[in-house]
């Protein structure tokens, strides 16, 4: 009989191991995290993976636009397990950089079907509940029927930062992109959905709309980009650019459990493998490069849990105890 879903497990020479799992219902993901995550080493793909790279991305992101972390204020449109893990990644790396928790929750909305959530959205699951707003906060907000719309929001909230995980195409329209970037000197705007039949705005026209402005990532591959001039290379946010190196660290650290300071670490090293000073710049590395972003990522994994006190293998130099450890597909002569 098929499983329902995707587990897997890095091992490590000492018999560790991280068991990896993704494609869960999105409550029986966020409970089984909340219940095991602090006694196994366990990793959700779909809340912390997608969340971690699209951290990266906007850590890349806010090297350009200036605005600190703690300062961002996000709109998430779609509320599904990938846009709430996403929001949890964002609101964690505000709190790093010195906003208090509340404040960082705060800076944080949510639309979803009904629309903005807020405290009186009927049927709120449980992990949306925390950043669902104050029903008297946007009592004077326009409203389209019951619900208050994506560009209403955006005009109210002025966010820096704009997600997709919706999978509605075209959600993402010139009006919307125009409002935002009237609002914010560098729009970050991440249409994340795939495929291309249910990406929320194409790169091509956020650039034109933004008038070129805009700090772009998608979930899936694009080609470059030219407008005015520039060539624009496009990031794209596939989990495949940190879970390898997230992996490795751990059961190279023999950690008990995978820590918020190792995800944000993951995150950090992944967007310290771009140069975005130059225009046009990616906001993430290309996966043709895997083996060695994935050896970056596992050395900053290794040290960020040695911070946190949860490895067991202490490491003098962690850079080499990740290539010690890397597998190589190397074959004796004639034993091809």
């Amino acid at each position: 009989m098929p499983l329902p879903a995707r587990p897997c497990c890095s091992y490590g020479a000492d018999g560790s191991r991280l068991l990896h799992f993704e494609d869960f219902g999105p409550g029986n993901a966020r409970r089984i995290l909340e219940q095991y995550g602090d006694t196994y080493r366990i990793f959700n793909d779909d809340l912390q993976g997608t969340g971690a790279i699209t951290l990266a991305a906007v850590l890349a992101a806010v090297k350009v636009s200036d605005v600190p972390m703690r300062d961002q204020r996000v709109v998430v449109f779609g509320a599904g397990t990938a846009g709430v893990g996403i929001a949890d990644q964002l609101r964690d790396a505000m709190v790093r950089d010195g906003a208090p928790r509340d404040q960082a929750t705060s800076q944080v909305w949510l639309i979803d079907k009904p629309g903005l959530l807020s405290t009186d959205t009927p049927d709120l699951r449980d992990f949306q509940q925390v950043y669902a707003r104050p029903a008297d906060e946007v009592a004077g907000w326009s409203r389209d029927g019951d619900s208050i719309s994506l560009l209403e929001t955006v005009r109210q909230v002025k966010p820096t930062i704009l997600l997709g995980t919706s999978t509605v195409p075209g959600a993402f329209t010139r009006e919307v992109i125009e409002t935002m970037t009237a609002g914010t000197e560098r729009p970050i705007v991440f249409p994340l959905s795939n495929p291309t039949s249910r990406i929320e705005a194409t790169p091509s026209d956020v650039l034109n709309w933004s008038q070129g402005k805009a700090l772009i990532a998608t979930g899936i591959p694009v080609d470059p980009i030219e407008y005015n001039g520039t060539t624009y290379q496009i990031g794209q946010a596939n989990n495949a650019l940190l879970f390898p190196g997230l992996g490795l660290g751990t059961v190279v650290a023999g950690a008990t459990r995978i820590t918020p300071g190792m995800l944000l670490a993951s995150a950090q090293a992944v967007a310290d493998q771009v140069d975005v000073s130059t225009p046009g710049a990616p906001l993430l590395p290309p996966v043709e490069n895997i083996r060695e972003s994935s050896a970056i990522t596992a050395s900053a994994v290794v040290r960020a849990s040695m911070r946190d006190s949860v490895a067991t293998n202490q490491h003098a130099d962690p850079d080499q105890a990740v290539r010690d450890w890397m597998w190589e597909p190397v074959y004796a002569a004639g034993n091809a």
